[in-house]
């Protein structure tokens, strides 16, 4: 399952009824609940008053500015085309809203009870009367079909993530129902809750223009929390609160929305953007260098107090981050230049000399968790593996899976000699210093967004070139960066997989070979493979945690032995600086840091000094 947020993405979802979702009514369709979780009792009745995380006597107010990268061109974060601006899922609502203390629970915002038969062949969701769009018109069950046969048509990642979807259709004034083409799906129900409901009225409307398959710069008609109230093109994006937002009062809206305006500013680069935290025109940053939290934040304001900072724990999955190839090139089809280059990697002299120690290396696609292999298979795992013992490699069945480690000292001979016969074993040997097959150099470029990674991929391009591989390291703009990745232009990129605490749909999107195909899927890689495509069914139709579990973990074994990714690294900790102006909760939930939906503005805190000039 994928996870959202009101605001910027980081969240989690995912379920199965609960036996605390009490019935409201019953029907062909299951018992109409007012919520739903994959683990089992939802923690929350339906009485509720607000979930435990929040301030239920947060301020309301003030503004929160945060910097984007690169640039943006469109308003529309549907479709592949342009590129979108930050914060657009602000202005949607969903049929159903993530608990973040409650792993796989998620609980009614538009939809008031879902409810579905025990062979999870269909959901039906009834729609809150008071359900409103911010032009006043209520949502409705027109809306939801609308917006369902829209998404699935102009978006990738929609089309695979609903692909068990056969049809929506309305059944009543006030309840819509997907009917499924599959059965024993159990996430299917609450992720089509994740749907965001768009106004069919505002897209279809006559002699107005609007095209939804096209970008578009004219703010579009929302449902949510925030509308937007300024766009300077490239360059900025103003959301302010919606005053009389329809769900203000509901249990999974208290204490959440509290910043009057959500400013994105966008920036060149990283260090621009670090340097605007510093002079004070930026509020919020969440750092992801280990060189800058170690060495960039001794500026009076963070001595004096001005600015705080925390590592913030969390147990959501780590998931995987890593140098993706291409398989799309034919010099990647061979898994041992794959593992050439893994081997080549030293993670351990990155770690001491670039990254101050604070990384680990990632050993799973879904590390930091229990989904995470280990080990050798065993079990259920093994039984899912059995059938595919020709097709794999003999090592995944009797050697756990291991990164090349070094000594950190700088010099990995022994490494590189590995990587080197691997090469010569796949037909890449050195002539005249440069590995060649065929006739041809083996020669790759690594694409880059991001300047800050020049410095990790520069160690590495020597290390790849002692070998006699050709290597070009090219960093452009965000833009022109999304736009050769939609249309797998490139060699090597850094990409990041995240994943949820139940894992479903969305692996289709990741490893599927449908969405391989697919310019914009999130299938960057290429990968088509049978033995992933079968596994990826059983982690969807899994029947029970234990069952899960254990396809989870052969799925995460098979995708590191094919050596996809040269895994990179990751730390259990949110590292946050922000101006002391803002305030967060005292507890924050354990499956994310809830920004910006349940922070807001202290008028109290400690910053004593003028707010800097604001950017046009």
């Amino acid at each position: 399952m994928t996870f959202r947020t009101a605001g910027i993405a980081m969240a989690l979802a995912l379920s199965i009824v609960g036996a605390q979702g009490i019935a409201t009514g019953a029907n062909a369709n299951g018992i109409e609940r007012h919520g739903a979780s994959l683990f089992g009792d939802l923690k929350y009745g339906p009485g509720f008053k607000h979930f435990d995380y929040v301030n239920p006597a947060a301020p309301k107010g003030g503004e929160l500015r945060y910097a984007a990268l690169g640039t943006f061109d469109s308003l529309n974060a549907f479709i592949v085309k342009g590129q979108s601006a930050a914060g657009l899922s602000l202005i949607y609502d969903t049929l159903l809203e993530p608990s973040l203390d409650e792993p796989g629970a998620e609980y009614g915002l538009i939809a008031e009870t879902i409810s579905y038969p025990d062979d999870f062949s269909s959901v039906t969701f009834k729609l809150r009367p008071q359900a409103r769009f911010q032009d006043g018109k209520p949502i409705t069950p027109d809306d939801v079909v609308w917006s369902f046969e829209t998404l699935k048509k102009q978006s990738p990642f929609y089309n695979a993530y609903y692909r068990n979807i056969a049809k929506a259709e309305k059944i009543g004034a006030d309840k819509v129902r997907f009917t499924f083409s599959v059965k024993g799906n159990r996430e299917l129900p609450q992720i089509t809750g994740q749907l965001p409901v768009l106004p069919k009225h505002y897209w279809t409307v006559k002699g107005a223009r609007r095209d939804i398959s096209q970008t578009t710069l004219e703010p579009p008609l929302g449902s949510g929390a925030y509308r937007i109230a300024k766009v300077v093109p490239g360059r900025s994006i103003l959301y302010e609160r919606v005053k009389d937002y329809w769900a203000k009062d509901l249990p999974v809206k208290i204490g959440t929305d509290n910043f009057d305006r959500l400013r994105f500013d966008y920036y060149g680069d990283p260090t621009v953007a670090q340097e605007a935290f510093k002079a004070d025109q930026v509020d919020f940053r969440l750092e992801n260098s280990a060189k800058a939290w170690a060495t960039a934040y001794d500026f009076p304001a963070v001595k004096d107090g001005r600015v705080k900072r925390e590592q913030i724990r969390t147990r959501n999955p780590a998931g995987m981050q890593g140098f993706a190839f291409n398989l799309r090139r034919d010099i990647f089809q061979d898994e041992r230049v794959r593992a050439a280059f893994d081997e080549v990697l030293d993670f351990e002299w990155m770690n001491k000399n670039l990254f101050y120690g604070q990384y680990a290396r990632t050993d799973s696609y879904f590390a930091n968790s229990e989904l995470a292999s280990s080990g050798i298979p065993q079990g259920e795992e093994l039984k899912l593996l059995e059938p595919f013992r020709k097709e794999l490699p003999p090592e995944l069945f009797t050697t756990p899976y291991s990164n090349p480690k070094t000594d950190g000292s700088g010099n990995n001979r022994s490494n590189l000699r590995r990587a080197a016969e691997l090469l010569d074993a796949a037909g890449w040997k050195i002539a005249n210093g440069q590995r060649m097959k065929d006739g041809k150099p083996l020669a790759v470029e690594f694409l880059l967004a991001d300047p800050l990674f020049e410095r990790v991929v520069g160690p590495y391009k020597q290390s790849l070139e002692r070998l006699g591989i050709k290597v070009t390291l090219r960093t452009v703009d965000t833009a022109q960066y999304q736009n050769r990745v939609d249309n797998r232009d490139f060699d090597i990129i850094v990409q990041s997989f995240g994943q949820s605490l139940s894992p479903g749909n969305e692996q289709r999107d990741f490893w599927g070979c449908e969405a391989a195909k697919v310019p914009g899927s999130r299938n960057v890689i290429g990968i088509c493979d049978p033995v992933v495509e079968k596994l990826i069914d059983r982690v969807i139709f899994a029947t029970s945690r234990a069952e899960l579990l254990a396809a989870t973990h052969a799925l995460d074994r098979v995708l590191l032995w094919r050596h996809y990714v040269v895994p990179q690294w990751y730390s259990p900790f949110e590292r946050v600086a922000y101006w002391a102006r803002l305030g967060h909760p005292q507890t924050l939930p354990p499956y994310s840091i809830g920004f910006p939906s349940i922070w807001w503005y202290d008028a109290s805190g400690k910053a004593a000094a003028a707010r800097a000039p604001q950017k046009p």
